[in-house]
């Protein structure tokens, strides 16, 4: 077997492969002989079918396996003497047809990058640290009790906190929406689902009340002909309903599916799952925050394009609904965060390779049980798991993730931050 590497770019090589063509022909006769001896085809008797039959019925099929075969096992040999470590499947060109006796193929393929020495000890990070306490709990509750609030109708003025059902039309210019009559809609005042100038417009009104109101609609309005603009606004109020929360008891906490144990019981459970959600989103945080430090004490390392332009097309299709594929101007916009995204996952997986850090069975499994309790049935979601290959292997490199974050904060000069659940749940402009 001969080989021959060409460097295309960085990282890209092109590696040309030949070998005799007699080991093509020799597996073939021998898959030919073999299929001579337990083929079955009408007119003929078990083994007795002749070999230009079957060279004739099956020579094609026969030889495109065994030169796929061939290739593969020829490569495998290739990449190993060349000492190379392609980062995805090659892409191989061939005639399949000798040529002074040889067999010859092209594989192009990317490599992984040569790494520095990686030292985190100089990189600094901040290692969020934060605990559920009882007022944490006891606003989960209130936000519980307002999702499944009930709304009465009353007459009295309206504000924060009601429901206001209303109708309007805006015009802006030549421009009026709906074109006739007006449009009826509904909000909760204060709750963010309205602009700001519109729920003011409609705070301290009371039902039946019709007005006029001029109201500067936002840049990002998702109408554009009013988007940025100053409208005319007409408004008829319909009715205004107040919000009536229900009372914290047994019966409340059936809703949750607790039936023993009461309220106490049912605090346990919100602990629980608060803690859960706390501990998932303080590893996100840290393992954000190993990544781009990461990254940014070696922008240099060379990445290879396939990673980069698949991550980006990954990033770029995140901000899509689901199905719709980026244009090439979202995923070019979207490359050098992929490309910082790609540099720190490298780094995370050489760390984890010189370091000889080994997958945690038990935090595996840990974090398997978590998952599949916030299911109904948490049992069906493990036996999903452990039968599920592909989902198996993305828990496990979530888990080495997160044992790669924490050794290096280990090793980093890390410093503890103090934050509260609601700083580290809800932090300030997310």
């Amino acid at each position: 077997m001969q080989v021959s590497v060409e460097n295309v770019g960085k990282l890209g090589r092109k590696l040309t492969v030949k070998f005799p063509a007699e080991r093509l022909e020799a597996q073939v006769s021998e898959r030919i002989a073999e299929m001579g001896r337990t083929v079955r085809l009408k007119g003929f008797r078990p083994g007795k079918v002749p070999t230009n039959v079957i060279k004739q019925r099956f020579g094609a099929q026969v030889r495109g396996e065994a030169l796929s075969e061939l290739i593969g096992s020829t490569l495998r040999d290739a990449v190993t003497q060349e000492k190379l470590q392609p980062i995805a499947n090659p892409s191989v060109d061939t005639t399949g047809n000798p040529v002074d006796g040889e067999i010859a193929y092209t594989a192009t393929f990317e490599i992984m990058p040569e790494f520095p020495a990686i030292d985190v000890a100089a990189i600094e990070i901040a290692r969020p640290k934060a605990e559920v306490k009882d007022s944490d709990i006891d606003k989960m509750i209130e936000t519980l009790r307002t999702q499944r609030r009930s709304f009465d109708e009353v007459s009295r003025a309206s504000k924060d906190g009601d429901f206001v059902m209303f109708e309007y039309a805006a015009e802006a210019g030549d421009y009026r929406f709906p074109a006739e009559g007006l449009e009826r809609a509904g909000s909760v005042l204060g709750s963010g689902t309205l602009f700001k100038a519109l729920d003011e417009a409609l705070t301290g009104r009371t039902a039946g009340d019709d007005l006029v109101e001029d109201v500067a609609f936002p840049e990002d309005f998702r109408n554009p002909d009013l988007a940025g603009k100053t409208a005319k606004v007409t408004l008829k109020i319909v009715k205004v309903q107040e919000p009536n929360l229900p009372a914290v008891d047994d019966e409340f906490v059936k809703l949750f599916g607790v039936v023993e144990g009461g309220i106490e019981t049912f605090r346990k459970e919100v602990r629980s799952n608060l803690e859960r959600e706390l501990k998932a989103t303080l590893m996100a945080r840290l393992k954000s925050e190993v990544a781009e430090k990461l990254a940014g004490a070696y922008p240099e390392l060379d990445v290879p394009d396939l990673m980069a332009n698949a991550e980006a097309q990954s990033l770029a299709a995140g901000n899509l609904p689901r199905g719709q594929q980026p244009s090439p101007e979202m995923v070019a916009e979207a490359l050098p965060f992929a490309r910082q995204r790609v540099i720190a996952a490298l780094l995370m997986g050489e760390i984890a390779r010189k370091n000889e850090l080994r997958l945690d069975r038990k935090r595996m499994a840990e974090m398997l049980t978590a998952i599949a309790s916030t299911y109904e049935e948490p049992e069906k979601v493990i036996e999903l798991y452990n039968g599920d290959p592909q989902l198996m292997q993305g828990l496990q490199n979530r888990v080495m993730e997160d044992q790669v974050a924490e050794w290096v904060a280990d090793n980093a000069k890390s410093t503890d931050q103090e934050l509260s659940f609601d700083e580290v749940m809800r932090p300030v402009g997310a």
